[in-house]
């Protein structure tokens, strides 16, 4: 399935990065309860319309590695791969 986000939407896939502990331990996925705030973005929409028509651009692009607010994106699942749909307001910086 091919999904294009609307309007300053970004589809972002979350980094799960594999948590250590001090001791060299790796903790699975499932006893992580903190959502991720990193994530791959995989598409974006045209930007955000301004009251007289133009479109103000994205300051975001697919392949760019970016912080996001915890609990600002929307998830979705789509053909069992995990999704978040933020707008660029929830985007706090790209990291390089």
């Amino acid at each position: 399935m091919n999904i294009k986000p609307l309007s300053d939407h970004i589809l972002i896939e979350p980094i799960k990065e594999e948590e250590k502990t001090k001791a060299g331990i790796f903790l699975p996925e499932t006893a992580s309860k903190e959502k991720s705030e990193e994530g791959k973005v995989i598409a974006t929409g045209p930007g955000k319309m301004t009251e007289d028509g133009k479109i103000i651009p994205l300051s975001v692009k697919p392949g760019d590695k970016v912080l996001f607010t915890k609990y600002g994106p929307n998830e979705i699942k789509v053909d069992n791969k995990e999704y978040l749909i933020a707008t660029e307001s929830d985007i706090l910086a790209i990291l390089e």
